[in-house]
């Protein structure tokens, strides 16, 4: 884990941002509103350092502002990955050429599938989920390329949830932030947690960067416990990218 951030690379939501995978029940996001609170998260990353690139929406792909889901970057090289969402995988096309500027980059190959949602970083250590999007030979491609930077990896069955990151994130100090369900699994054992309740469960997708916390609004109990730590936050209202299955960590990719 660098011990900063410097970039960030965001895209903007489309105007048919309601038409992507969601199993919410929360009704459609507002246009005008998701908009305004993706503007609100690139002004807290640029506060906390970081120099964010911002690309235009992909018409074609109305999931692609959850651009984390189409690379992993790390310190060593970003990985390009292949979404387990068939209607998403185009979306990997237009981001290798930007990130080529950062890092040398590497695909994920079929008949693997990837999200960068499975897929957490802590120092050279990775968490990597297996789920409805990741599948096992994906999660081995990535591996394979971990390991050969000097990384470790090990996978993690997602039982509930969408991604990995959608119920356990890294929130620095070696230390987790994990939703109830999954606070007790082997594969997590030796860190410290900050356990979330599971009526406040959406608040486990916390985004750590530059020894600050991004916190979704609205989850008291779940602030209290991570500001108890000493942790900063700061909280920012995802609403709109909560109808559509997304959180904070989605929104970008950092390095």
């Amino acid at each position: 884990m660098p011990d900063l951030f410097t970039h960030a690379i965001v895209r903007k939501p489309g105007l048919n941002c309601a038409q992507g995978i969601t199993t919410s029940d929360l009704g459609p996001p507002d246009y005008g509103l998701i908009v305004a609170q993706h503007a609100a998260y690139v002004e807290a990353l640029s506060a906390l350092g970081l120099s964010v690139v911002v690309l235009e929406a992909e018409p074609d792909y109305p999931d692609a502002y959850f651009i984390e889901d189409a690379a992993v970057v790390t310190p060593d090289v970003a990985v390009i990955t292949n979404p387990g969402a068939a209607a998403r995988r185009g979306e990997v096309d237009t981001i290798e050429p930007v990130l080529a500027k950062y890092r040398r980059t590497v695909r994920i190959h079929p008949h693997g599938t990837l999200d960068g949602g499975d897929v957490l970083m802590v120092g050279r250590h990775y968490l990597v989920g297996i789920s409805e999007r990741t599948n096992r030979e994906g999660a081995e491609q990535l591996g394979q390329i971990l390991e050969s930077y000097g990384n470790t990896w090990t996978p993690v069955p997602v039982g509930a949830g969408l991604h990995l990151k959608s119920s356990v994130n890294y929130v620095g100090r070696d230390t987790l932030i994990v939703a109830e369900a999954l606070a007790e699994r082997d594969e997590i054992r030796r860190y410290d947690k900050v356990v979330v309740k599971a009526d406040e469960s959406y608040a486990a997708n916390t985004l750590w960067v530059n020894d600050c916390l991004l916190v979704p609004r609205g989850f008291a109990r779940t602030r209290q416990k991570i500001e108890e730590r000493g942790f900063k936050v700061v909280e920012l209202d995802v609403s709109e990218m909560q109808k559509m299955d997304g959180g904070l960590t989605c929104l970008s990719l950092r390095f």
